[in-house]
């Protein structure tokens, strides 16, 4: 259980992984934070002490707890410290290929004993886990994102995860302070299989003319009591994800309501991504 774990890996530092590389410090956990960019790692890592400042401005947190969780962060480009992980989540860009190397060298690098927890949002757990020798001991691990802001993770169980992979992983998500949910291994999951095609019906309506960008945002906003339009939550969550996500669900649930709207498309190929790269559906600014 999670009395054994002391240390918790977290692959790529990107917003993803560095909310959560955030969240199991502050829970009191030693972190790695491993990225093959070292100059986006000390991104990251600056990123991550500006949004426990924010904390602490706001007194969520007191300053000696900010402390510490920036001493128990620590960041590296090194394979061999992935030996040190007792637990250790995948968080790099929704892409099968990439996940698949990632957990072979993880399944080589890391103790036996170590679970691998992936935060896909759409591949099956399953595919992932064959890739390892340890297929009982992978697992999913959906944050939502702001990782230090939303409360909920999809815990999804592959067919190989064992039950005490599973009980594992709940305990580790509700000490890091969240509510996990248990869902079945399938395309999409829960959150996004709801989710994906709302935000697809959203760029439907904008392609065919139905209302402004701003119109559409705002009618959901007022009428659903949504805390942001859909448009700016598929900005949000990065234009290339949400599209994956759809293509994954379109090609494995054989449902054309998954079928990506062409506009997203055209937004992704002219690489307007969305709130990363300073435009999507609105624009933005990058730091």
């Amino acid at each position: 259980m999670t009395n054994q774990i002391k240390t918790i890996g977290v692959i790529g530092s990107g917003q993803m992984g560095s909310g959560i590389a955030q969240v199991c410090a502050a829970a009191g956990f030693k972190v790695w934070l491993y990225d093959i960019a070292h100059e986006q790692l000390q991104k990251a890592h600056k990123n991550i002490e500006r949004s426990l400042e924010k904390l602490a401005e706001k007194k969520k947190i007191t300053t000696e707890q900010l402390h510490q969780t920036v001493l128990r962060l620590n960041i590296t480009s090194e394979i061999k410290d992935l030996k040190e992980f007792d637990f250790c989540i995948e968080a790099v860009t929704e892409n099968a290929g990439l996940k698949a190397k990632i957990f072979k060298q993880l399944d080589e690098t890391t103790p036996p004993e170590t679970i691998l927890a992936s935060n896909t949002s759409s591949i099956p757990i399953l595919e992932i886990a064959q890739v390892t020798k340890r297929p009982d001991k992978v697992i999913g691990m959906h944050f939502m994102n702001p990782v230090p802001l939303m409360e909920c993770i999809e815990v999804i169980c592959g067919e190989t995860t064992s039950a005490e992979t599973l009980a594992t992983t709940l305990d580790l998500a509700k000490k890091m302070g969240k509510t996990p949910v248990t869902v079945k291994d399938s395309p999409g999951f829960v959150v996004n299989r709801i989710l994906a095609p709302m935000l697809n019906e959203a760029v439907w309506c904008l392609e065919k003319g139905l209302s402004s960008k701003e119109d559409i945002d705002l009618a959901m906003k007022l009428s659903c009591n949504f805390p942001m339009g859909p448009l700016t939550l598929a900005d949000f969550i990065g234009l290339d994800t949400c599209l994956f996500i759809l293509e994954v669900m379109h090609r494995d649930l054989k449902d054309d309501k998954f079928k990506p709207c062409p506009l997203l498309k055209k937004y992704v190929e002219e690489g307007k991504l969305g709130r990363k790269t300073g435009e999507g559906f609105f624009k933005y600014l990058v730091r």
